[in-house]
């Protein structure tokens, strides 16, 4: 995740025109508090019943942890763009997942 946390200036234009959430399933109490010690500027959402989990086809069968799977989302509101899964160590990925926001922005 740090290497993600990372990459977010360029990426993302610091959040200029992008919504970038992370989900997880632990408390929010337990994420706001990782979040601040590492400086994520992202927004991170707890779904510890699992339900957008379920959804998105991101969790784990019998076992309350998710993949890492980034969804690219439009100014629509639509997936623009999944990258499932995502490989947070590859520089690669993040090649891939610069010309996907870039061209959600229709850019």
């Amino acid at each position: 995740m740090e290497a993600y946390r990372d990459q977010y200036a360029t990426l993302f234009n610091n959040g200029d025109g992008v919504t970038l959430l992370a989900i997880s399933t632990d408390e929010i109490s337990t994420l706001q508090s990782w979040a601040a010690e590492k400086k994520f500027p992202q927004t991170f959402v707890s779904d510890t019943e699992g339900i957008l989990g379920e959804k998105y086809d991101v969790k784990f069968p019998a076992v309350n942890f998710y993949k890492r799977v980034v969804f690219v989302i439009g100014p629509d509101g639509r997936i623009q763009h999944i990258m499932r899964p995502f490989r947070e160590l590859s520089a690669d990925a993040y090649t891939e997942l610069g010309a996907a926001v870039k061209k959600a922005r229709g850019k």
